[in-house]
C-alpha cells in the first residue's frame, strides 16, 4: 500500500506563506492608496486648469481694447501740455501782480 502525501506544512512554510500574504495586502493597499491620490489630483489640476482657461478668456476679453491706449495717452499728454500752460501764465501773471 502506498501512504497519501502529507499536505500539511511546517512551520517555517507556514510563517512564510503568512509574511508572504501579509506583504502581499500590504502592496495592494499601499497602491489602491497610490492611484487614489493619483486620481483626487487628476481631478483638482482638472479643476485648476478650467480655472486658467477662463482667466486667460478674461484677460483676452479685458485686453481687447488696447488700441485705445496710444489714443487716451495723447489725450492725457494733451490735457498735461494745456495745465503746464496754465500754470507758467499764472506764474506770469500772478508775478506781475505782486510786483
Amino acid at each position: 500500500m502506498h501512504s497519501a502525501p502529507s499536505l500539511a506544512m511546517s512551520s517555517a512554510e507556514h510563517t512564510d506563506w503568512l509574511v508572504a500574504n501579509i506583504v502581499g495586502l500590504v502592496v495592494v493597499v499601499a497602491v489602491a492608496a497610490l492611484l487614489t491620490i493619483l486620481v483626487v489630483l487628476v481631478k483638482i489640476i482638472d479643476r485648476r486648469v478650467v480655472t486658467v482657461r477662463d482667466t486667460l478668456k478674461a484677460a483676452a476679453a479685458n485686453t481687447a481694447d488696447t488700441a485705445l491706449i496710444p489714443q487716451v495717452a495723447g489725450g492725457v499728454e494733451a490735457v498735461l501740455a494745456e495745465g503746464l500752460q496754465h500754470h507758467l501764465f499764472l506764474g506770469r501773471v500772478l508775478g506781475k501782480v505782486k510786483s
